[in-house]
Protein backbone atom coordinates (compact mmCIF):
# COMPACT_ATOMS: atom_id res chain seq x y z
CA UNK A 1 0.00 0.00 0.00
CA UNK A 2 1.33 3.63 -0.96
CA UNK A 3 1.89 5.41 2.32
CA UNK A 4 3.71 8.90 2.96
CA UNK A 5 6.82 8.39 5.66
CA UNK A 6 5.08 9.84 8.84
CA UNK A 7 3.00 6.68 8.12
CA UNK A 8 6.04 4.21 7.67
CA UNK A 9 7.55 5.78 10.76
CA UNK A 10 4.43 5.53 13.03
CA UNK A 11 3.82 1.44 11.33
CA UNK A 12 7.23 0.42 11.45
CA UNK A 13 7.14 1.61 15.07
CA UNK A 14 3.89 -0.61 15.76
CA UNK A 15 5.24 -3.49 14.04
CA UNK A 16 8.39 -3.63 15.89
CA UNK A 17 6.00 -4.04 19.02
CA UNK A 18 5.94 -0.10 20.58
CA UNK A 19 2.84 0.34 22.74
CA UNK A 20 3.88 3.75 23.50
CA UNK A 21 5.95 6.69 22.96
CA UNK A 22 6.96 9.69 25.14
CA UNK A 23 7.26 12.76 22.61
CA UNK A 24 6.48 16.76 22.17
CA UNK A 25 5.13 17.99 19.12
CA UNK A 26 6.65 20.84 16.70
CA UNK A 27 7.02 22.13 13.37
CA UNK A 28 9.31 19.78 12.12
CA UNK A 29 7.11 16.49 13.18
CA UNK A 30 4.10 17.50 12.71
CA UNK A 31 3.13 14.94 9.70
CA UNK A 32 4.77 12.42 12.09
CA UNK A 33 2.08 13.90 14.89
CA UNK A 34 -0.61 13.61 12.23
CA UNK A 35 0.42 9.79 11.57
CA UNK A 36 -0.22 9.36 15.77
CA UNK A 37 -3.67 10.88 15.13
CA UNK A 38 -4.61 8.41 12.77
CA UNK A 39 -2.97 5.07 15.12
CA UNK A 40 -3.64 6.27 18.37
CA UNK A 41 -6.13 3.31 19.34
CA UNK A 42 -3.14 1.21 18.93
CA UNK A 43 -0.29 3.66 19.99
CA UNK A 44 -0.10 5.47 23.47
CA UNK A 45 1.61 8.76 22.65
CA UNK A 46 2.58 10.46 25.95
CA UNK A 47 2.92 13.99 26.31
CA UNK A 48 5.94 15.15 28.09
CA UNK A 49 6.39 18.92 29.41
CA UNK A 50 9.65 18.94 28.16
CA UNK A 51 12.02 16.65 25.83
CA UNK A 52 13.96 15.93 28.37
CA UNK A 53 11.39 14.51 30.62
CA UNK A 54 10.36 12.42 27.05
CA UNK A 55 13.66 10.47 26.55
CA UNK A 56 13.54 9.73 30.68
CA UNK A 57 10.31 8.74 30.11
CA UNK A 58 11.19 6.26 28.07
CA UNK A 59 14.35 5.48 29.89
CA UNK A 60 12.24 4.50 32.70
CA UNK A 61 10.18 2.12 30.25
CA UNK A 62 12.79 0.67 28.96
CA UNK A 63 14.61 -0.52 32.37
CA UNK A 64 11.23 -1.80 33.50
CA UNK A 65 10.15 -3.65 31.22
CA UNK A 66 13.02 -4.69 29.39
CA UNK A 67 12.00 -3.33 25.84
CA UNK A 68 12.67 -0.07 23.70
CA UNK A 69 12.13 2.88 25.30
CA UNK A 70 10.83 5.34 22.34
CA UNK A 71 10.96 9.34 22.11
CA UNK A 72 9.98 11.92 19.49
CA UNK A 73 11.34 14.92 19.43
CA UNK A 74 11.01 18.12 16.79
CA UNK A 75 14.35 19.72 15.28
CA UNK A 76 16.80 22.43 16.68
CA UNK A 77 16.00 22.91 20.37
CA UNK A 78 13.28 19.86 20.65
CA UNK A 79 16.34 17.54 19.56
CA UNK A 80 18.90 18.60 21.89
CA UNK A 81 16.95 18.36 24.38
CA UNK A 82 16.93 14.99 24.16
CA UNK A 83 20.63 14.48 24.36
CA UNK A 84 21.04 14.73 28.53
CA UNK A 85 18.81 11.72 28.17
CA UNK A 86 20.53 9.97 25.43
CA UNK A 87 23.59 9.95 27.21
CA UNK A 88 22.22 8.63 30.51
CA UNK A 89 20.46 5.54 28.27
CA UNK A 90 23.98 5.22 27.03
CA UNK A 91 25.78 5.16 29.95
CA UNK A 92 23.53 2.35 31.68
CA UNK A 93 23.10 0.35 28.43
CA UNK A 94 19.49 0.98 27.85
CA UNK A 95 17.85 0.16 24.61
CA UNK A 96 16.34 3.06 23.64
CA UNK A 97 15.23 4.37 19.89
CA UNK A 98 15.37 8.25 19.78
CA UNK A 99 13.19 10.29 16.79
CA UNK A 100 13.85 13.45 16.17
CA UNK A 101 12.46 15.53 12.93
CA UNK A 102 14.52 17.47 10.90
CA UNK A 103 14.28 20.78 8.55
CA UNK A 104 13.56 19.77 4.63
CA UNK A 105 16.26 18.39 3.10
CA UNK A 106 16.98 21.34 0.33
CA UNK A 107 17.01 23.78 4.01
CA UNK A 108 19.80 21.30 5.73
CA UNK A 109 23.09 23.43 6.31
CA UNK A 110 21.82 26.43 5.54
CA UNK A 111 21.28 27.59 9.03
CA UNK A 112 17.73 26.91 8.93
CA UNK A 113 15.18 28.22 11.42
CA UNK A 114 15.41 25.42 14.19
CA UNK A 115 18.02 23.42 12.43
CA UNK A 116 20.77 21.36 14.39
CA UNK A 117 22.92 18.69 13.53
CA UNK A 118 21.30 16.31 16.08
CA UNK A 119 23.50 12.95 14.32
CA UNK A 120 26.75 14.68 14.86
CA UNK A 121 25.67 16.42 18.56
CA UNK A 122 24.84 12.71 19.58
CA UNK A 123 27.21 10.57 17.61
CA UNK A 124 29.60 10.00 20.89
CA UNK A 125 26.42 9.13 23.13
CA UNK A 126 24.46 6.61 20.94
CA UNK A 127 25.53 3.33 19.31
CA UNK A 128 24.36 4.73 15.94
CA UNK A 129 22.11 7.11 14.22
CA UNK A 130 20.68 7.61 11.13
CA UNK A 131 19.87 10.65 8.85
CA UNK A 132 16.84 9.71 6.80
CA UNK A 133 17.22 10.49 3.37
CA UNK A 134 14.90 8.39 1.03
CA UNK A 135 11.47 7.62 2.42
CA UNK A 136 11.94 4.07 0.41
CA UNK A 137 14.96 3.22 3.35
CA UNK A 138 12.29 4.57 5.93
CA UNK A 139 10.57 1.33 7.45
CA UNK A 140 14.27 -0.52 7.33
CA UNK A 141 16.05 2.07 9.00
CA UNK A 142 13.38 1.56 11.75
CA UNK A 143 13.65 -2.06 11.95
CA UNK A 144 17.69 -1.55 12.02
CA UNK A 145 17.44 0.62 14.63
CA UNK A 146 15.77 -1.50 16.80
CA UNK A 147 18.17 -4.31 15.61
CA UNK A 148 20.98 -2.03 16.64
CA UNK A 149 19.34 -0.78 19.71
CA UNK A 150 18.70 -4.20 21.17
CA UNK A 151 22.27 -6.69 20.45
CA UNK A 152 24.97 -7.13 22.11
CA UNK A 153 25.22 -4.78 24.99
CA UNK A 154 22.43 -2.67 24.84
CA UNK A 155 21.74 1.45 23.62
CA UNK A 156 20.63 4.21 22.50
CA UNK A 157 19.99 4.69 18.75
CA UNK A 158 18.86 7.96 16.88
CA UNK A 159 16.82 8.42 13.40
CA UNK A 160 16.67 11.81 12.17
CA UNK A 161 14.32 12.51 9.53
CA UNK A 162 13.98 15.63 7.51
CA UNK A 163 10.05 16.82 7.06
CA UNK A 164 10.19 16.33 3.35
CA UNK A 165 10.65 12.68 3.66
CA UNK A 166 8.06 12.46 6.21
CA UNK A 167 5.26 13.60 3.70
CA UNK A 168 7.36 12.10 0.75
CA UNK A 169 5.12 8.67 -0.49
CA UNK A 170 6.26 5.23 -1.49
CA UNK A 171 4.71 1.49 -1.66
CA UNK A 172 5.40 0.31 2.00
CA UNK A 173 5.82 -3.27 3.00
CA UNK A 174 5.93 -4.76 6.48
CA UNK A 175 8.70 -6.29 8.10
CA UNK A 176 9.03 -8.56 10.52
CA UNK A 177 9.84 -7.78 14.45
CA UNK A 178 13.38 -7.23 14.77
CA UNK A 179 15.40 -9.90 15.81
CA UNK A 180 19.27 -9.74 17.57
CA UNK A 181 22.18 -10.25 16.50
CA UNK A 182 23.68 -13.32 17.13
CA UNK A 183 26.98 -13.02 19.41
CA UNK A 184 30.17 -15.09 18.84
CA UNK A 185 30.62 -18.16 20.67
CA UNK A 186 32.24 -18.26 24.34
CA UNK A 187 35.53 -19.46 23.78
CA UNK A 188 36.63 -22.76 25.57
CA UNK A 189 39.62 -21.76 26.17
CA UNK A 190 38.35 -18.63 28.56
CA UNK A 191 35.88 -21.40 29.67
CA UNK A 192 37.96 -24.11 30.85
CA UNK A 193 40.90 -21.40 32.77
CA UNK A 194 37.39 -19.82 34.59
CA UNK A 195 36.34 -23.60 35.74
CA UNK A 196 40.01 -24.03 36.90
CA UNK A 197 40.48 -20.77 38.42
CA UNK A 198 36.70 -21.19 40.34
CA UNK A 199 37.90 -25.09 41.59
CA UNK A 200 41.03 -23.45 43.27
CA UNK A 201 39.71 -20.45 44.88
CA UNK A 202 39.08 -20.63 48.37
CA UNK A 203 37.19 -17.01 48.83
CA UNK A 204 35.34 -16.08 45.78
CA UNK A 205 32.85 -13.42 45.15
CA UNK A 206 31.19 -12.40 42.33
CA UNK A 207 30.39 -8.64 41.30
CA UNK A 208 27.36 -8.62 39.35
CA UNK A 209 26.98 -5.62 37.75
CA UNK A 210 23.84 -4.26 35.34
CA UNK A 211 24.68 -6.46 32.93
CA UNK A 212 23.20 -9.41 34.42
CA UNK A 213 19.63 -7.69 34.71
CA UNK A 214 20.10 -6.53 30.96
CA UNK A 215 20.48 -10.19 30.08
CA UNK A 216 17.93 -11.37 32.14
CA UNK A 217 20.25 -13.72 34.01
CA UNK A 218 19.21 -13.33 37.49
CA UNK A 219 17.59 -16.97 37.86
CA UNK A 220 21.18 -18.20 36.47
CA UNK A 221 22.86 -15.81 38.69
CA UNK A 222 21.75 -17.12 42.00
CA UNK A 223 21.98 -21.09 40.64
CA UNK A 224 25.38 -20.63 40.17
CA UNK A 225 26.10 -19.15 43.72
CA UNK A 226 23.99 -21.20 45.70
CA UNK A 227 26.03 -24.25 43.71
CA UNK A 228 29.24 -22.97 44.87
CA UNK A 229 28.17 -21.01 47.59
CA UNK A 230 29.70 -18.11 46.13
CA UNK A 231 28.94 -14.49 48.00
CA UNK A 232 26.97 -11.91 45.38
CA UNK A 233 27.84 -8.11 45.91
CA UNK A 234 26.60 -5.67 43.41
CA UNK A 235 27.14 -2.05 41.92
CA UNK A 236 24.12 0.22 41.88
CA UNK A 237 23.32 -1.35 38.37
CA UNK A 238 23.23 -4.32 39.69
CA UNK A 239 20.73 -3.78 42.63
CA UNK A 240 17.57 -5.44 42.31
CA UNK A 241 19.27 -8.30 40.84
CA UNK A 242 19.46 -10.85 44.26
CA UNK A 243 16.97 -10.93 46.65
CA UNK A 244 17.75 -9.16 49.36
CA UNK A 245 17.37 -11.54 51.72
CA UNK A 246 19.03 -14.11 49.83
CA UNK A 247 21.86 -16.07 52.51
CA UNK A 248 25.06 -15.17 50.14
CA UNK A 249 24.23 -11.34 48.97
CA UNK A 250 26.16 -8.75 50.54
CA UNK A 251 24.57 -5.52 49.23
CA UNK A 252 25.96 -2.79 47.14
CA UNK A 253 30.19 -2.59 46.96
CA UNK A 254 32.01 0.68 45.76
CA UNK A 255 31.93 3.90 47.20
CA UNK A 256 28.91 3.96 49.33
CA UNK A 257 28.97 0.42 49.39
CA UNK A 258 28.38 -1.93 52.65
CA UNK A 259 31.01 -2.62 54.98
CA UNK A 260 30.68 -5.94 54.23
CA UNK A 261 31.33 -6.18 50.03
CA UNK A 262 33.98 -4.09 50.57
CA UNK A 263 35.70 -6.13 53.17
CA UNK A 264 34.82 -9.00 51.11
CA UNK A 265 36.73 -7.49 47.80
CA UNK A 266 39.85 -6.60 49.83
CA UNK A 267 40.01 -10.64 51.13
CA UNK A 268 38.95 -12.68 48.14
CA UNK A 269 41.17 -14.69 46.11
CA UNK A 270 38.59 -14.87 43.22
CA UNK A 271 36.35 -12.25 42.17
CA UNK A 272 33.85 -13.10 39.18
CA UNK A 273 32.45 -9.76 37.46
CA UNK A 274 29.84 -10.30 35.61
CA UNK A 275 28.15 -7.80 33.67
CA UNK A 276 29.92 -4.97 35.25
CA UNK A 277 32.48 -2.30 34.27
CA UNK A 278 34.86 -1.49 37.25
CA UNK A 279 33.63 2.06 37.44
CA UNK A 280 35.63 4.36 39.63
CA UNK A 281 32.40 4.65 41.45
CA UNK A 282 33.18 0.90 42.77
CA UNK A 283 37.02 0.45 41.72
CA UNK A 284 38.31 4.21 43.33
CA UNK A 285 41.92 3.04 43.01
CA UNK A 286 41.91 0.82 39.54
CA UNK A 287 45.08 -0.97 40.63
CA UNK A 288 44.49 -1.87 44.46
CA UNK A 289 41.31 -2.54 43.75
CA UNK A 290 41.25 -6.59 44.71
CA UNK A 291 44.62 -7.11 44.29
CA UNK A 292 44.74 -10.09 45.88
CA UNK A 293 42.51 -12.01 43.75
CA UNK A 294 42.72 -13.72 40.25
CA UNK A 295 39.45 -11.78 38.65
CA UNK A 296 37.12 -13.34 35.90
CA UNK A 297 35.57 -10.66 33.95
CA UNK A 298 32.25 -11.67 31.92
CA UNK A 299 31.14 -9.03 29.56
CA UNK A 300 29.17 -8.81 26.43
CA UNK A 301 31.06 -5.65 25.26
CA UNK A 302 34.75 -7.21 24.78
CA UNK A 303 35.90 -3.57 24.84
CA UNK A 304 34.99 -3.35 28.80
CA UNK A 305 37.49 -6.46 29.57
CA UNK A 306 40.84 -4.85 31.27
CA UNK A 307 39.47 -1.35 30.46
CA UNK A 308 39.67 -0.30 34.11
CA UNK A 309 41.10 -3.02 36.47
CA UNK A 310 42.76 -5.99 34.35
CA UNK A 311 41.21 -9.01 34.18
CA UNK A 312 42.95 -12.54 34.37
CA UNK A 313 40.81 -14.73 32.64
CA UNK A 314 37.86 -13.04 29.78
CA UNK A 315 34.75 -14.21 28.95
CA UNK A 316 33.18 -12.52 26.29
CA UNK A 317 29.24 -13.48 25.75
CA UNK A 318 26.22 -12.92 27.24
CA UNK A 319 25.93 -13.50 30.82
CA UNK A 320 22.75 -15.36 30.92
CA UNK A 321 24.45 -18.46 28.68
CA UNK A 322 27.75 -17.80 30.25
CA UNK A 323 26.59 -18.79 33.59
CA UNK A 324 23.67 -21.63 32.52
CA UNK A 325 27.47 -23.31 31.24
CA UNK A 326 29.15 -22.60 34.12
CA UNK A 327 26.51 -24.22 36.16
CA UNK A 328 26.53 -27.07 34.56
CA UNK A 329 30.49 -27.46 34.54
CA UNK A 330 31.61 -25.93 37.92
CA UNK A 331 31.07 -28.30 40.68
CA UNK A 332 29.33 -28.14 44.24
CA UNK A 333 31.41 -25.89 46.77
CA UNK A 334 31.02 -25.04 50.48
CA UNK A 335 33.64 -22.52 51.47
CA UNK A 336 32.10 -22.18 54.79
CA UNK A 337 34.99 -21.07 56.28
CA UNK A 338 34.88 -17.90 54.13
CA UNK A 339 31.07 -17.59 54.66
CA UNK A 340 31.40 -17.33 58.13
CA UNK A 341 34.30 -14.85 58.12
CA UNK A 342 31.91 -12.26 55.80
CA UNK A 343 29.02 -13.41 57.99
CA UNK A 344 31.18 -12.50 61.37
CA UNK A 345 32.38 -8.94 59.65
CA UNK A 346 28.86 -8.20 58.91
CA UNK A 347 27.86 -8.65 62.67
CA UNK A 348 30.84 -7.01 63.75
CA UNK A 349 30.33 -3.52 60.99
CA UNK A 350 27.40 -3.04 59.33
CA UNK A 351 25.12 -0.55 57.80
CA UNK A 352 24.83 2.74 60.12
CA UNK A 353 21.60 2.92 62.02
CA UNK A 354 18.79 5.15 62.33
CA UNK A 355 19.27 7.47 64.51
CA UNK A 356 16.94 7.48 67.96
CA UNK A 357 14.72 10.35 68.65
CA UNK A 358 11.82 11.66 66.44
CA UNK A 359 13.88 13.42 63.65
CA UNK A 360 12.82 11.92 60.59
CA UNK A 361 15.70 9.69 59.73
CA UNK A 362 15.65 8.78 55.75
CA UNK A 363 16.95 5.50 56.75
CA UNK A 364 13.92 4.41 58.65
CA UNK A 365 11.67 6.33 56.31
CA UNK A 366 13.14 3.85 53.41
CA UNK A 367 12.53 0.93 56.39
CA UNK A 368 9.01 1.80 56.36
CA UNK A 369 8.14 2.71 52.84
CA UNK A 370 9.31 -0.96 52.22
CA UNK A 371 7.66 -2.18 55.16
CA UNK A 372 4.23 -0.48 53.07
CA UNK A 373 5.01 -1.17 49.72
CA UNK A 374 6.00 -4.88 49.55
CA UNK A 375 7.63 -6.82 46.98
CA UNK A 376 5.98 -4.97 43.88
CA UNK A 377 7.09 -1.63 44.27
CA UNK A 378 9.33 -0.08 41.35
CA UNK A 379 11.68 2.64 43.27
CA UNK A 380 12.84 5.75 40.99
CA UNK A 381 16.33 7.92 42.25
CA UNK A 382 17.38 10.60 41.44
CA UNK A 383 21.05 10.95 42.27
CA UNK A 384 22.83 12.25 45.37
CA UNK A 385 22.33 11.54 48.89
CA UNK A 386 18.90 10.06 48.75
CA UNK A 387 20.02 7.94 45.73
CA UNK A 388 22.80 5.99 47.66
CA UNK A 389 20.80 5.92 51.18
CA UNK A 390 17.83 4.21 48.97
CA UNK A 391 20.51 1.69 47.07
CA UNK A 392 21.99 1.05 50.55
CA UNK A 393 18.62 0.23 52.86
CA UNK A 394 15.67 -0.31 50.65
CA UNK A 395 15.18 -3.96 50.56
CA UNK A 396 14.92 -5.60 46.81
CA UNK A 397 13.42 -8.74 45.73
CA UNK A 398 12.74 -8.59 42.04
CA UNK A 399 14.66 -7.65 38.93
CA UNK A 400 14.14 -3.91 37.57
CA UNK A 401 12.69 -2.56 40.66
CA UNK A 402 15.42 -0.24 41.62
CA UNK A 403 15.69 2.28 38.37
CA UNK A 404 18.07 5.10 38.66
CA UNK A 405 21.08 7.06 36.44
CA UNK A 406 23.94 5.20 37.99
CA UNK A 407 26.46 6.20 34.94
CA UNK A 408 25.62 10.05 34.19
CA UNK A 409 24.73 11.01 37.38
CA UNK A 410 21.76 12.86 36.16
CA UNK A 411 20.24 15.15 38.35
CA UNK A 412 16.51 15.41 37.44
CA UNK A 413 16.18 12.23 35.76
CA UNK A 414 13.78 10.47 38.40
CA UNK A 415 10.50 11.79 37.66
CA UNK A 416 10.42 11.36 33.66
CA UNK A 417 11.67 7.98 34.41
CA UNK A 418 9.31 6.92 36.77
CA UNK A 419 6.19 8.23 34.29
CA UNK A 420 7.72 6.03 32.12
CA UNK A 421 8.16 2.93 34.63
CA UNK A 422 4.30 4.01 35.90
CA UNK A 423 2.88 4.00 31.62
CA UNK A 424 3.87 0.63 31.49
CA UNK A 425 3.14 -0.81 34.99
CA UNK A 426 -0.21 0.27 35.85
CA UNK A 427 -0.60 -1.57 38.61
CA UNK A 428 2.23 -1.63 40.44
CA UNK A 429 3.35 1.08 42.51
CA UNK A 430 5.89 3.26 41.36
CA UNK A 431 7.80 6.02 43.91
CA UNK A 432 10.30 8.78 43.30
CA UNK A 433 12.83 9.04 45.83
CA UNK A 434 14.55 12.39 45.60
CA UNK A 435 15.94 15.51 46.98
CA UNK A 436 14.89 19.38 46.67
CA UNK A 437 18.19 19.82 44.46
CA UNK A 438 16.96 17.07 41.53
CA UNK A 439 13.73 17.92 42.30
CA UNK A 440 13.90 21.26 41.07
CA UNK A 441 15.92 20.30 37.90
CA UNK A 442 12.75 18.77 36.10
CA UNK A 443 9.65 19.16 38.22
CA UNK A 444 7.62 20.40 35.75
CA UNK A 445 6.98 16.60 34.59
CA UNK A 446 4.49 16.53 37.65
CA UNK A 447 2.31 17.92 34.74
CA UNK A 448 2.49 14.96 32.99
CA UNK A 449 1.27 12.36 35.88
CA UNK A 450 -1.52 14.79 36.27
CA UNK A 451 -2.79 14.77 33.32
CA UNK A 452 -1.84 11.36 32.29
CA UNK A 453 -3.47 10.35 35.70
CA UNK A 454 -0.76 8.29 36.76
CA UNK A 455 -0.74 7.68 41.32
CA UNK A 456 3.15 8.21 41.47
CA UNK A 457 4.00 9.18 45.00
CA UNK A 458 7.00 11.43 44.65
CA UNK A 459 8.86 11.68 47.70
CA UNK A 460 11.44 14.43 48.15
CA UNK A 461 13.92 14.24 51.07
CA UNK A 462 14.40 18.10 51.97
CA UNK A 463 17.45 19.30 54.05
CA UNK A 464 17.71 22.75 52.27
CA UNK A 465 20.81 22.01 50.33
CA UNK A 466 22.96 20.06 47.75
CA UNK A 467 23.18 17.46 49.76
CA UNK A 468 25.91 15.14 48.33
CA UNK A 469 28.35 18.15 46.93
CA UNK A 470 27.90 19.78 50.36
CA UNK A 471 29.20 16.31 52.38
CA UNK A 472 32.25 16.30 50.03
CA UNK A 473 32.85 20.11 51.56
CA UNK A 474 32.23 18.48 54.51
CA UNK A 475 34.92 15.76 54.35
CA UNK A 476 37.38 17.29 51.40
CA UNK A 477 37.16 21.07 51.55
CA UNK A 478 37.38 22.33 55.07
CA UNK A 479 33.54 22.95 54.95
CA UNK A 480 33.29 25.55 52.78
CA UNK A 481 30.11 25.53 51.40
CA UNK A 482 30.31 27.51 48.43
CA UNK A 483 27.18 27.52 46.36
CA UNK A 484 25.63 23.96 48.30
CA UNK A 485 23.41 25.60 51.07
CA UNK A 486 20.54 26.21 48.24
CA UNK A 487 18.03 27.45 50.70
CA UNK A 488 14.94 27.47 48.23
CA UNK A 489 11.78 28.48 49.58
CA UNK A 490 9.67 26.51 47.55
CA UNK A 491 6.89 24.98 49.58
CA UNK A 492 6.45 21.68 47.62
CA UNK A 493 2.61 20.84 49.66
CA UNK A 494 1.44 24.06 47.91
CA UNK A 495 3.64 22.79 44.38
CA UNK A 496 1.69 20.02 44.51
CA UNK A 497 -1.80 21.10 44.57
CA UNK A 498 -0.67 24.04 41.72
CA UNK A 499 -0.10 20.98 39.53
CA UNK A 500 -3.36 19.51 40.55
CA UNK A 501 -1.50 16.83 42.98
CA UNK A 502 -2.33 15.93 46.57
CA UNK A 503 0.88 17.22 48.95
CA UNK A 504 1.86 15.93 52.12
CA UNK A 505 4.28 17.18 54.85
CA UNK A 506 6.46 14.83 56.89
CA UNK A 507 8.25 16.94 59.87
CA UNK A 508 8.75 14.19 62.95
CA UNK A 509 9.45 10.26 62.62
CA UNK A 510 5.75 8.80 64.06
CA UNK A 511 3.99 11.14 61.02
CA UNK A 512 6.11 8.73 58.26
CA UNK A 513 3.76 5.92 57.92
CA UNK A 514 0.26 7.12 58.21
CA UNK A 515 1.19 10.10 55.61
CA UNK A 516 2.40 7.46 53.34
CA UNK A 517 -0.69 4.99 53.75
CA UNK A 518 -2.68 8.65 52.65
CA UNK A 519 -0.65 8.82 49.78
CA UNK A 520 -1.20 5.47 48.58
CA UNK A 521 -4.86 5.78 49.58
CA UNK A 522 -5.44 9.12 47.71
CA UNK A 523 -4.75 7.36 44.21
CA UNK A 524 -3.45 10.43 42.79
CA UNK A 525 0.17 11.94 42.13
CA UNK A 526 1.46 12.93 45.48
CA UNK A 527 4.14 14.64 46.32
CA UNK A 528 5.68 14.32 50.50
CA UNK A 529 7.58 16.94 51.60
CA UNK A 530 9.88 15.41 54.18
CA UNK A 531 12.41 17.71 55.98
CA UNK A 532 15.31 16.52 56.93
CA UNK A 533 18.62 17.35 58.73
CA UNK A 534 21.19 19.06 56.09
CA UNK A 535 24.22 17.92 58.00
CA UNK A 536 23.00 14.07 57.96
CA UNK A 537 25.73 12.21 55.52
CA UNK A 538 25.97 9.25 54.21
CA UNK A 539 28.30 6.42 55.30
CA UNK A 540 30.13 4.31 54.80
CA UNK A 541 32.24 6.21 51.72
CA UNK A 542 35.41 5.51 50.34
CA UNK A 543 37.41 8.71 49.57
CA UNK A 544 37.38 9.21 45.88
CA UNK A 545 40.86 7.65 44.42
CA UNK A 546 40.69 5.21 46.90
CA UNK A 547 40.85 2.18 48.10
CA UNK A 548 38.35 -0.22 50.13
CA UNK A 549 40.81 -0.62 53.20
CA UNK A 550 40.47 3.84 52.93
CA UNK A 551 37.17 3.48 53.75
CA UNK A 552 35.51 6.06 56.54
CA UNK A 553 32.62 4.79 58.46
CA UNK A 554 31.19 7.79 59.53
CA UNK A 555 30.68 9.27 63.16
Amino acid sequence: MMLNGSQILIQSLIDQGVDTVFGYPGGAVLNIYDALYEKKDQLRHVLSSHEQGAAHAADGYARSTGKTGVCIATSGPGATNLVTGIATAYMDSVALVAITGNVASDLIGRDSFQEVDIAGITMPITKHNFIVHDVKELASTVRLAFEIANSSRPGPVLIDIPKDITAAVCEYEKLPKFEKRPLPSVKESAMKQAIAAIRRAKRPLIYAGGGVIAANACEELLAYSRKTQTPICCSAMGLSSVPYDYELYLGMIGMHGTPVSNYASLNADLVIAIGARFSDRVAGNRKKFANAAEIIHIDIDASEISKNVKSDIAIVGDAKEVLQALIQKVEEEHHSEWRQTLLDFRIKIGLPKPKEGNKVDPRDFIYTLHKLLGEDAIIVTDVGQHQMITAQYYQFSKPRSFISSCGLGTMGYGLGAAIGAKCAHPDRPVVLITGDGSFHMNMNEMAVAVSQNLPIIVLVFNNTVLGMVRQWQTLFYGRRYSETSIMRQTDFVKLAEAFGAKGFRIKERDEIEPIINAALASKRPCIIDCLIDPDDCVYPIIPPGKNADEIIYGN
